[in-house]
């Protein structure tokens, strides 16, 4: 049995299919329904409306979309934050310039032999290159 602390509540549990404690489960279910239910009356709401009329986090709200929980389709003017600058998105997990941003930035470092490119690329692109690298591996 493998045993883990919940990462939301901290209680001791056995880790299983899902990735926090039963109770746990059992209160992301109850925010779930609250957002549902309140989308189902204000189709129009942002997320920052939804997240303060159901007190439930905007964390939590994108998790739900991310899940395909909470469908985009019925909510228009839902959308949640870019993962790597904020940016409120609809679609993805990065805005356009972020993952443009990137994209050149990787292109940049493996077009050309490493030796020759790390010479090249400031420290700060290589970090965003990594970042953006451990931000993928994070999600999956």
């Amino acid at each position: 049995m493998n045993l883990d602390n919940c990462p939301r509540c901290g209680k001791l549990f056995a880790k299983g299919l899902r990735d926090v404690c039963p109770a746990c489960v059992r209160e992301i279910d109850k925010e779930y329904e609250k957002c549902a239910n309140y989308l189902r009356e204000n189709r129009g709401a942002s997320i920052t409306e939804l997240s303060e009329e159901t007190e439930v986090s905007i964390k939590q709200i994108t998790k739900f979309i991310r899940e395909g929980r909470i469908s985009l389709m019925d909510a228009p003017n839902l959308s949640y934050p870019c993962e790597s600058c904020g940016v409120l998105i609809q679609s993805n997990n990065l805005c356009d310039s972020c993952r443009k941003r990137l994209i050149n930035a990787s292109k940049n470092l493996f077009d050309e032999p490493a030796q020759t490119q790390a010479k090249k690329l400031s420290e700060e692109q290589i970090k965003e290159v990594y970042k953006g690298i451990n931000q993928y591996k994070d999600r999956t």
